[in-house]
């Protein structure tokens, strides 16, 4: 019995600590703006690492689905001390799965998305030589946490997302990046 107390006064403590209600529904919509970098590889076995940024709009359509679009850029002055640089653009759309856990003040999310991914001011090897740009596709899956800081105002503290792209490099011509980063995300409806 006195267990039963125990518990009934615990649960009615903890519901009345109640934290800003952060949670996305549906037809919400959020703008997300990152920053942080990029675990990225040349060639098999080189890494390195590139700054980070990218903004993007998930737009909430049903239980936790939402459509987003992200925009990236990658930048790095010096591969590997080669005195080459890189510059990464890419641009991605796809689902995004959030689930929202008990308190409400913390979501999860999930998502996949495919794209572009645009390289420049680097050096892409070509049959006629080398090429200061090149386009592949992008695929990027990941997720990240964001914990409520008001009604309309989240903090994104991580996301890690899997990024392959398929620039040329002499030679497999696909690098595997994994991209870290946190932010601010605004909902807007």
């Amino acid at each position: 019995m006195l267990l039963m107390g125990a518990m009934t006064m615990t649960a009615m403590t903890l519901t009345a600590q109640t934290a800003p209600k952060y949670a996305p529904g549906s037809g919400t919509l959020e703008v997300s703006v990152t920053y942080g970098a990029m675990l990225a590889n040349v060639i098999a076995g080189k890494s390195f690492w590139m700054q980070n940024g990218s903004v993007e709009v998930a737009g909430q359509f049903y239980r936790g689905l939402s459509a987003v679009a992200d925009v990236g850029g990658m930048h790095t002055s010096d591969i590997n001390s080669s005195g080459v640089g890189l510059d990464i653009v890419t641009a991605t759309f796809g689902p995004r799965y959030t689930w929202e856990l008990p308190k409400k003040r913390y979501n999860l999310f999930g998502q996949f998305l495919i794209g572009e991914a645009n390289g420049f001011h680097g050096l892409f090897p070509s049959p006629n030589g080398a090429a200061d740009s090149a386009d592949s596709m992008a695929l990027e899956a990941g997720g990240g946490m964001n914990v409520a800081l008001s009604r309309r105002v989240a903090l994104r503290a991580f996301e890690v997302n899997w990024l392959r792209t398929q620039l040329p490099n002499s030679t497999t011509n696909v690098q595997n990046n994994v991209r870290f980063g946190a932010g601010i995300v605004f909902r807007l409806r």
